[in-house]
């Protein structure tokens, strides 16, 4: 349940910042079965099998990325750090905007 990982009594929380709450575990736990689908398709010597989990993968992915632009639609922080980095040419670690 998302709630266990809260840091700060919920209600004391704004209701903005428990929906990114809800987003954020739900990014986490896409990104967790993807890496999960992965592995087992590395893992797997049936060919059927591997493309199925490797489909399975790609769905989560797609759920990340509907998450992902959720988070980016409503918090304006994490939309001038997409909007930063994402999608750019050149070194990832470079100069980058402090504010």
């Amino acid at each position: 349940m998302s709630s266990e990982s809260l840091h700060a009594p919920r209600e004391r929380l704004s209701k903005e910042t428990l929906e990114l709450h809800h987003a954020i575990v739900s990014l986490m736990e896409e990104i967790e079965a993807v890496d999960w689908y992965r592995q087992r398709a590395d893992d797997c010597e049936d060919e059927q099998l591997k493309e199925i989990l490797l489909h399975n993968m790609r769905e989560e992915m797609e759920h990340a990325a509907m998450v992902l632009e959720w988070i980016r639609r409503n918090n304006d922080d994490f939309a001038h750090q997409l909007k930063s980095n994402l999608f750019k040419d050149g070194p990832i670690a470079g100069d980058h905007d402090e504010d």
